[in-house]
């Protein structure tokens, strides 16, 4: 009896450790990386991370001083994160929006040493640093946080050291990873929004965001501001006679977000009149009645990619940054490259 419970002991232990060893793969080390090519149990993102060499840098044209400063790629996922996430946001979010930057931005990189753009002066691309745009200094970093400064970043060395050279791919070119702060509760696809179709730029939903401060925002104006808003746009718009007759026919797309809207005779895009109008999105609806316009919008940006309110969301319930890009970047692969 001895010996059968011993050999039943071993073979419980066999098939308690078999599964954990063929798990190896999905265990991440200390870096956040994994040595073998795997799919992300979300479905979206499978992964392949080499060692990473940094020896390349970002050019970037200051918009305020039109200068190029520049910064190595460790450097740049600190100030790209920094501008658009709070540093203190549950790290794996943290960790999907600095791939996500890093992925975007490496990208128009590569397409400037491609085809330069003349105005960019040599640069990759622009940025207001002084408007916390796109990319920030430690020194800048310091000067905002004071106090918190160390707890901050400190929270985001282990954030890059997690995540750095990791990028996602399609079909092995950089994926063009857009994100943005609060979706509707379904993201765009990137067809309805800019008119360019790629299969990993679809809608998905992101309920988390519905529970966010600023989903819903409420805009009004008097029918005067609103033709001088639209004329500014629009200079063709036949805005005269009664304003309740200037808006016509709207097209949504399946998110729900405006693709075209007739005002005055003319057919203005839903990003054309968001911008005009001054709203958060594309996804409004609006009234008229004794003289004002109301726009009643939800979420804040262009819809398309991720959403840094729902990554926050996701990560909070439990998701890791694997899992969050693969959500909101589905059919892409996440690696790492040697910079």
């Amino acid at each position: 009896m001895k010996g059968k419970a011993m050999l039943a002991l071993l073979l419980f232990l066999i098939m308690f450790l078999v599964p954990l060893l063929s798990l190896g793969a999905k265990i991440p080390d200390k870096t956040g990386t994994s040595s073998k090519r795997q799919q992300a149990s979300s479905g979206g993102v499978s992964s392949t991370t080499p060692a990473v060499q940094n020896s390349s840098q970002f050019k970037i044209l200051d918009t305020k001083s039109n200068k190029t400063i520049t910064a190595d790629d460790r450097s740049f996922l600190f100030g790209a994160i920094a501008t658009e996430m709070s540093p203190d946001a549950p790290q794996e979010a943290l960790k999907a929006q600095g791939v996500a930057a890093y992925t975007y931005y490496s990208r128009l990189r590569k397409q400037q040493k491609q085809n330069p753009t003349p105005s960019l002066n040599g640069a990759d691309f622009s940025a207001d640093t002084q408007g916390w745009q796109i990319y920030v200094t430690k020194a800048q970093m310091q000067e905002r946080w004071g106090k918190n400064f160390d707890t901050y970043y400190n929270n985001l060395t282990t954030v890059v050291n997690a995540v750095y050279g990791q990028v996602i791919k399609s079909d092995n070119d950089l994926a063009d990873a857009t994100y943005y702060a609060i979706s509707s509760g379904n993201t765009e696809t990137s067809e309805d929004i800019w008119g360019g179709k790629l299969k990993y730029l679809v809608s998905v939903a992101s309920p988390g965001d519905v529970f966010a401060g600023g989903y819903q925002t409420t805009v009004t104006m008097t029918a005067d501001q609103f033709k001088a808003a639209v004329l500014k746009s629009e200079p063709k718009a036949n805005l005269s006679g009664d304003a309740a007759t200037w808006v016509g026919e709207i097209k949504r797309t399946a998110s729900g977000s405006v693709k075209s809207v007739q005002v005055g005779g003319a057919s203005i895009t839903g990003n054309d009149a968001r911008t005009a109008l001054g709203l958060r999105s594309a996804n409004f609806t609006l009234t008229y009645a004794n003289g004002v316009f109301t726009f009643v919008v939800k979420g804040y940006g262009h819809g398309v990619g991720m959403s840094q309110v729902g990554a926050e969301y996701m990560a909070g319930q439990g998701s890791t940054y694997k899992q969050i890009l693969a959500w909101y970047y589905p059919t892409t692969t996440l690696t790492t490259i040697n910079t």
